[in-house]
C-alpha cells in the first residue's frame, strides 16, 4: 500500500510517500480501505516536534508514530475474528487519535470502537473531515460552555473545522454569533451562518469592550485575563486547545478567577466520537453541512500540512486517498 512515512522531526518536507506492506488486523481490529482522511493540529505538531514537551508523546529523537493523520473515512475490508461491529463493506469513519493514528496511508488497522458506522448521505469526504472537529465543537459549546438560548457567542479562529461547525450547532440555539479570524476568511464566516465578524489583523475582540456570554477559542494565544474580560457576568471561556504556556495559566487561574470574578474558564478534554450519533442526526437532517478545503491527493500530503500550518485553510483540509483526488491550487 502507499503510505505517507514521517522519517524524521522537522518540516512537512520530512513527509515522503512510500510504499509499505498493507496491515493486518488484529483479533479486535477491523481493516479500513481508507478513502479520505484530513489534516489536524496534531499532524502539524507531530511533523516538527514541537512545542518540546509534546516529545513525550511523539518520541524525543525521533517519531515514535511513522504514519500520522487522526481522521478516517472509509470502507471496511476485513475484520479480526473478535470484531463483531462491522462487517466488510461497511462505509465507516471515525477519529483515531487515540488508536495509533494512520490515516495518511491506503489502509489502517485500528479498533473498532474507533468507528462508527457512515450514513449513506454523507460523502467520504464529509465524513473524514466530522469526526475531530466536531467533537470539539459539541463538547467545547455544550459538555462545557452549556449554551443558552438567547446568548451571545465568540469563536475565536473561527475559519478552521471547529469554528464552521460550532456556529451552526450554535445557531440550533439561536445565540448571536461573532466569528474570530483573518481578513481573508470573513466572507466564508458570514456564509456558514456568523452575525458579526472580527478581523484580527485589525482589531483585537479583547480590547473592543464587547462582552459575550461564551468564548470558544480554538487558539488561546493570549493571557488568560484578557479573556475574562470580554465575559459578562457569569460567562464561560472554554478553550478546544492551542499555545501550552497559555493552557497552563488557565488550569492555574481559573479557581481564582471563578471565585472571586464569577466567570469561569475551562479546557475541553476531548471523548473522542462520543457524540458522532448526534453529528450524525444533525448532517441527515440538513442541519450541518461540511467546509471542506480540497480535497488534496495523498501524494500532496507534505503540501497540505504546511498550508494548515500557515493557518490559511477553509475549514477542513481533507485528502483523498485512492480514486476521487482532484488537484488543488494554494
Amino acid at each position: 500500500m502507499k503510505a505517507i512515512v514521517l522519517t524524521q522531526f522537522g518540516s512537512p518536507d520530512m513527509l515522503r510517500l512510500e510504499e509499505l506492506s498493507k496491515p493486518q488486523p488484529t483479533d479486535d481490529q477491523v481493516l479500513v480501505k481508507v478513502h479520505a482522511t484530513t489534516v489536524n493540529d496534531w499532524d502539524w505538531s507531530f511533523v516538527r516536534g514541537k512545542p518540546w514537551v509534546l516529545r513525550l508523546i511523539f518520541g524525543i529523537f525521533k517519531p515514535r508514530v511513522r504514519i500520522l493523520g487522526a481522521e478516517v473515512a472509509g470502507r471496511v475490508e476485513a475484520v479480526g475474528k473478535d470484531a463483531k461491529k462491522f462487517k466488510p463493506g461497511d462505509e465507516v469513519y471515525g477519529d483515531i487519535s487515540e488508536s495509533g493514528f494512520g490515516g495518511f496511508a491506503e489502509y489502517v488497522s485500528i479498533p473498532e470502537d474507533a468507528l462508527a458506522l457512515k450514513p449513506a448521505t454523507m460523502s467520504f469526504h464529509e465524513a473524514a473531515a466530522l469526526p475531530h472537529a466536531s467533537m470539539l465543537a459539541v463538547q467545547g459549546l455544550i459538555d462545557e460552555g452549556q449554551i443558552r438560548e438567547g446568548e451571545g457567542l465568540l469563536i475565536n479562529g473561527a475559519g478552521g473545522g471547529v469554528g464552521t461547525f460550532g456556529v451552526q450547532i450554535a445557531k440550533l440555539y439561536g445565540v448571536d454569533t461573532t466569528g474570530v479570524d483573518s481578513g481573508a476568511k470573513l466572507d466564508l464566516l458570514r456564509s456558514v451562518g456568523f452575525d458579526h465578524v472580527i478581523d484580527y489583523e485589525r482589531e483585537d475582540f479583547t480590547k473592543n469592550g464587547q462582552r459575550y456570554d461564551l468564548i470558544l477559542d480554538t487558539k488561546t494565544n493570549r493571557s488568560p485575563l484578557k479573556y475574562v474580560r470580554s465575559l459578562k457576568p457569569g460567562g464561560r471561556y472554554v478553550t478546544v486547545g492551542g499555545h501550552l504556556g497559555r493552557l497552563f495559566q488557565i488550569l492555574c487561574l481559573r479557581p481564582w478567577i471563578s471565585l472571586f470574578s464569577k466567570k469561569h474558564l475551562r479546557i475541553v478534554g476531548l471523548k473522542p466520537n462520543k457524540d458522532l450519533g448526534y453529528i450524525n442526526e444533525l448532517f441527515e437532517e440538513g442541519k450541518l453541512k461540511c467546509v471542506i478545503d480540497g480535497p488534496f491527493e495523498l501524494s500532496e500530503t507534505p503540501r497540505a500540512v504546511q498550508y494548515f500550518g500557515e493557518g490559511k485553510h477553509r475549514g477542513k483540509v481533507v485528502i483523498a486517498v485512492g480514486n476521487g483526488a482532484r488537484k488543488v491550487t494554494v
